[in-house]
Order: structure tokens, then C-alpha cells, then sequence
């Protein structure tokens, strides 16, 4: 579907351009943001590497163990139906872990083997689990506390204060983080009911 709104917006802007005798614009435009996109990304590759390395420093000094042993006692009220002692647990407290850090990279394994486990788990194969919908209402609005790529961005483009969107950051994923609790249960009640009555 994305795709058609891009080649919807992309033939329209052609067909304008074209109807007002102006289409060497769209060549101009064309090449001007690929030339834009190219330069961005090299700028990008030196701040992301910093970032990158100090966020794989913490990962292997134990930060991120830290970060688990905090999330633990949360993740086993989020995840009733998951054993305590559970690979799946240790897999979606890892994944949260690295992304409260912006672990991206590192979230990305963590979060596609516990949804594997889980599934192992799921009684029912057609259909996502409690867990599984919880696991993934977390790991989509998961807390971030170093936004590192928005960050580069932010370098790249000339911010006087690259950094000074963590605070608000951390405010808005926070935010988003108890919406998606929230909705997660909310949604799964009245679906019981729903299921109850019927």
C-alpha cells in the first residue's frame, strides 16, 4: 500500500510538472535528492559509528544485564502464562533491554527468537498468543533512552544541540510504552468477554 502512495505521489508530481512546461524540475529534484540522500549517509556513518561502539561498550561491560535484572520483575507480570525460568522470558527481557539502550542491532536477534519460543509455546498455531501480542505492543513502543539515530541525524544536519531531544525522547516512548500496555489489556478483555457471551 505504501508503495502505491509513493508511485501516486511520484506520477503526479511527473504529470504537474509536465502540464505546466516545467518537467526538467522533476530531473533536477530527482538527482538533487539522490545527491542529498548519498552525502547524508556518509555524514551519518562516522556519528553512528561513535554511538554504536559507546552502546556495544555497555553491552559487553554488563550494562545490559544491569538494564535485564530491572526489567525481569516487570517482564513476569506482563508475561503471566510465560514460566519464570522460561528461555522465551530471557529472550524478550534481552530484547527490551537493548532497545531501552537503542541496541537496535542487538534487539533485533533477542526479539526474533523469543517470538520463535513463543510460538513453540502458542497452543494455538493460526492464531498470536497473549504473550506474543504483548511482546510485540512492547517491542514496537518500547522506552528509549539513547536515540541514537536521531541523534545523527540531528549532527548531520547542523543542530546547534543534537542531544537535546533525549529528555523528550524518553518522555514520548515512556508515554507510548504505557498506551501500548494499557490498550494491550484493555483490548484483550473486552475480546474475552466478546468470546464469553458468544
Amino acid at each position: 500500500m505504501v508503495n502505491l502512495i509513493w508511485l501516486f505521489l511520484l506520477l503526479t508530481g511527473i504529470i504537474v510538472a509536465g502540464m505546466s512546461g516545467r518537467i526538467e524540475v522533476v530531473t533536477e529534484s530527482a538527482l538533487h535528492a539522490a545527491q542529498t540522500g548519498v552525502k547524508t549517509a556518509f555524514e551519518i556513518i562516522g556519528v553512528m559509528t561513535l554511538w554504536l561502539g559507546l552502546l556495544k561498550l555497555a553491552e559487553k561491560s554488563g550494562l545490559v544485564k544491569v538494564i535485564a535484572k530491572l526489567v525481569r520483575p516487570i517482564a513476569v507480570i506482563l508475561f503471566p502464562s510465560i514460566p519464570k525460568n522460561s528461555p522465551a522470558l530471557g529472550a524478550i527481557i534481552m530484547n527490551l533491554s537493548a532497545n531501552i539502550l537503542g541496541l537496535g542491532n542487538a534487539a533485533t536477534p533477542f526479539g526474533l527468537k523469543a517470538m520463535s519460543q513463543l510460538q513453540d509455546m502458542n497452543p494455538n498455531k493460526e492464531e498470536a498468543s497473549d504473550a506474543m501480542i504483548t511482546f510485540l505492543a512492547l517491542n514496537t513502543s518500547c522506552i528509549t533512552l539513547i536515540p541514537a539515530m536521531v541523534i545523527s541525524l540531528r549532527v548531520t544536519a547542523g543542530s546547534a544541540n543534537p542531544v537535546e531531544i533525549v529528555s523528550t525522547t524518553i518522555l514520548a516512548t515512556t508515554c507510548g510504552t504505557v498506551v501500548a500496555v494499557f490498550l494491550d489489556r484493555f483490548i484483550r478483555k473486552r475480546y474475552y468477554r466478546k468470546k464469553v457471551k458468544r
